[in-house]
C-alpha cells in the first residue's frame, strides 16, 4: 500500500476527530450511568469495562469502514491483521483513565494517533467532561478546541507543574530517582491517572513537563504528537519496538528541555 498523501491526511484528521468526538459522547453515557459497567481485572492496578471494550469496537469499526487499508492497535484487541503498519496504523486508547471512569472520576479521555513509519502524523484527543478537542497534525501545529497551543517557554523545574506517571511494569527505582530531583529542584508534581491527558497538558501549557518510566503507546502518541507541534520537547518514545512494546517518556515545554534530559536520562 502507497504512503499516505497530504490529502489522504487530511481526511483522516476530519475522520478522526469526529469519530473521537462520537466515542467520546457514548463513554460519557457510560459514565453517567454507572449501573451499566461491569468491570473486571487485566492484573494488578489495571482494569478494563465493557465501555472500554464497546468504545474501542465503535472507532475501529468506523475507521475500518473510512480507511479499510490502514492497520490499527488497540488497547483493548491489539493489533489488526491484513494491513500494512509501514503505510499508517491508528493507535487507539477508547478510555486512558479507565480506573477515574470507573470510579466517576473526572481526568478520563479517547486517544486516537495515526502512526507512519516513525512519525506521529495525526493526534486526537477528546475530555469529554471539559468539553476539550484537541488536534496535532505533524508540520501543521496544534490546537485545543481550535485554538493554536503556544506555551510559553520556562526557566526549569520551579516555574510550574510536572505531570508523572508509574507503571508496575517497571521497578520503582527510575521512578523515584526523578522524583527526588524533581523536589532536589524545586519542582513540583502531579499525577491524575491519564497519561494521555498529562502529556496534553504540556502542549496547552498547564503543565511544564511529563515522565513515565514505562508508557503504552496507546496512552501517549496523541499527547507526543501534541507537545511536538505545540514546540515542546518529548524523548523518541518510537525508539526500538516503542510501539508495540511500550517505552519511557520524557516531554517538556520550551526552555525545559536540557533540563528534562539530566533529570531522566532520555534522549
Amino acid at each position: 500500500m502507497a504512503m499516505p498523501t497530504a490529502q489522504d491526511l487530511e481526511g483522516r484528521v476530519k475522520a478522526a476527530c469526529r469519530i473521537a468526538e462520537e466515542a467520546a459522547a457514548l463513554g460519557l453515557r457510560y459514565f453517567r450511568d454507572g449501573a451499566s459497567l461491569a468491570v473486571t481485572a487485566k492484573g494488578v492496578q489495571d482494569v478494563v469495562s465493557n465501555a472500554d471494550r464497546d468504545i474501542e469496537a465503535l472507532v475501529r469499526g468506523r475507521l475500518a469502514a473510512q480507511f479499510p487499508g490502514d492497520a490499527f492497535f488497540g488497547e483493548e484487541s491489539g493489533r489488526g491483521d491484513g494491513a500494512d503498519p509501514a503505510a499508517g496504523v491508528w493507535v487507539v486508547d477508547p478510555i486512558d483513565g479507565t480506573d477515574n471512569f470507573v470510579r466517576g472520576i473526572a481526568g478520563w479521555c479517547v486517544s486516537i494517533a495515526f502512526v507512519v513509519g516513525r512519525e506521529v502524523e495525526i493526534g486526537v484527543i477528546c475530555d469529554p467532561l471539559a468539553g476539550e478537542l484537541y488536534l496535532a497534525r505533524r508540520g501543521i501545529g496544534a490546537t485545543l478546541n481550535g485554538v493554536p497551543l503556544k506555551p510559553r517557554r520556562v526557566g526549569g523545574f520551579r516555574d510550574g507543574i510536572v505531570g508523572m506517571g508509574y507503571s508496575l511494569r517497571r521497578p520503582p527505582e527510575p521512578t523515584l530517582k526523578v522524583f527526588a530531583g524533581l523536589l532536589a529542584a524545586q519542582g513540583m508534581y502531579q499525577r491524575t491517572g491519564s497519561g494521555a491527558l498529562m502529556i496534553a497538558y504540556v502542549a496547552s501549557g498547564r503543565y511544564i513537563g511529563y515522565y513515565e518510566a514505562h508508557i503504552n503507546a496507546w496512552d501517549c502518541l496523541a499527547g507526543v504528537a501534541l507537545v511536538r507541534e505545540a514546540g515542546g520537547w518529548t524523548s523518541d518514545f518510537l525508539a526500538g519496538d516503542g510501539l508495540h512494546s511500550g517505552n519511557a517518556l520524557a516531554a517538556a515545554a520550551p526552555g525545559l528541555e536540557d533540563a528534562m534530559r539530566r533529570l531522566t536520562g532520555l534522549d
